[in-house]
């Protein structure tokens, strides 16, 4: 079975410089390389979806300047159907990135033409409903990722929010989210400050289902009929963590998508996550399915 996915998110342009460590505040470090990417957490995870083998279409909104045509032509190459991306009169979202040498990052995200993204039209609710994972993250306006959780609910279709980055949910978001994906700080903001064995439980009084990243360690995953398991990471060498995230959240909506076992689908998707990561870049270094296979089948 190929799996429909409906991606609803942003799309910037990734401007990533690359250094022998980040700066500190007020300083000035000599880069060792540049390159300019499309990215932005939406379109990354449509990437990642259509190269995992899911039938995938994006929803979100690019700018009329240069870099929205390179977003448009990248996604579009890569399987991704744009058929209803909105253009918005103005800069596309930019997001500017520094990598060190040991693959850390830090991102800061002008959003752009994402924050046009409102008020969805009667094809993209359709679109939703139709598919059978929708994938929502909170680089668009909120008002925005809330109508297409509800239209995915409405419509039957399985509902993935990955809360990244971390902001503030309008009441009664969640309760249309089948499941969440976050990583500690996310899920920390999420609760209010629970830690530790604490953090599942709260988070299990707002959805049903919790899969918590936890970087190198690999993922931890719950839900309300008792689950509770760790899954471990694959050991790879790493060049550059900035999608990580992104390649682990699209292939696991392909893999729910298929029908496997969810535990079975968090492990795929973590063996996506690991295949990204030795690469430097965002849409660049997200992974073909075969090389999701080959991690997956090795270990």
């Amino acid at each position: 079975m190929t799996p429909r996915v409906v991606v609803a998110g942003s799309a910037n342009m990734d401007l990533v410089g690359l250094a022998e460590r980040l700066p500190r505040p007020g300083e000035t470090v000599l880069g060792d390389d540049f390159v300019m990417i499309p990215g932005g957490k939406g379109a990354n995870q449509a990437i990642a979806a259509a190269r995992a083998g899911g039938k995938t279409a994006f929803l979100g909104a690019i700018g009329s300047d240069a870099f929205g045509v390179t977003l448009n032509a990248r996604l579009d190459a890569s399987g991704v159907d744009m058929s209803r991306v909105r253009t918005s009169y103005g800069s596309s979202g930019v997001a500017v990135i520094m990598v060190d040498r040991a693959g850390e990052n830090s991102i800061l995200v002008s959003p752009g033409a994402n924050r046009s993204f409102t008020g969805l039209t009667d094809d993209e609710t359709a679109t939703i409903a139709a598919a059978d994972v929708l994938l929502c993250q909170q680089e668009i306006p909120l008002e925005t990722v809330f109508a297409a959780l509800r239209a995915g609910r409405a419509g039957g279709t399985r509902t993935i929010l990955n809360a990244a980055p971390a902001r503030d949910l309008p009441a009664g978001l969640l309760d249309e989210v089948d499941l969440l994906v976050v990583n500690e700080t996310e899920a920390h903001e999420i609760t209010g400050g629970a830690v530790g064995g604490d953090v599942m439980a709260a988070l299990l009084a707002l959805v049903p289902r919790v899969v918590l990243t936890l970087s190198g360690a690999g993922s931890r995953y719950a839900d309300r009929d008792g689950a509770d398991a760790h899954v471990p990471a694959f050991r790879v060498e790493v060049a550059d963590t900035t999608a990580a995230g992104d390649a682990f959240t699209g292939a696991l909506a392909v893999a729910w998508g298929e029908g496997r076992d969810i535990l079975d689908a968090i492990r795929w998707a973590n063996a996506a996550g690991a295949a990204c990561v030795r690469k430097v870049g965002a849409s660049s270094a997200l992974p073909t399915r075969d090389e999701i296979e080959s991690i997956y089948h090795a270990a």
